[in-house]
């Protein structure tokens, strides 16, 4: 009776899991929670400031990721000439744009 008892007990159960698929999926949640977490967001960051850069024309009013505030003079193929102050132009590559203060063509005069 004993010896029944052992086989039985000693059989896995059908239907489950191999043990080592366990990890496998606990590492497949982890890296799918990753991708969701940060890896998707930076992403769709990454695309609207492209769009944003693809936008910008001469006249718009931008700031640099180091602060600077300037007005986009010219657009190169890679960089943009802008103005800082009177009679100073710099040229600034595509990337260090951070955002657009003022749009070329909007009247952003307030009334008092």
């Amino acid at each position: 009776m004993t010896k029944m008892i052992a086989q039985t007990a000693a059989q896995p159960a059908q239907g489950g899991m191999p043990p080592w698929m366990t990890p496998l999926l606990f590492y497949a949640l982890i890296i799918g929670g990753f991708y969701f977490l940060f890896i998707a967001p930076q992403r769709k960051k990454q695309k609207e400031h492209e769009k944003l850069l693809s936008s910008l024309q001469s006249g718009d009013e931008v700031v640099t990721s180091s602060g600077i505030f300037g007005t986009i003079t010219n657009v190169k193929e890679d960089r943009f000439v802008v103005r800082i102050a009177d009679n100073t132009k710099v040229e600034i590559g595509k990337g260090f744009i951070q955002s657009v203060a003022k749009r070329a063509g909007s009247d952003d005069k307030k009334s008092a």
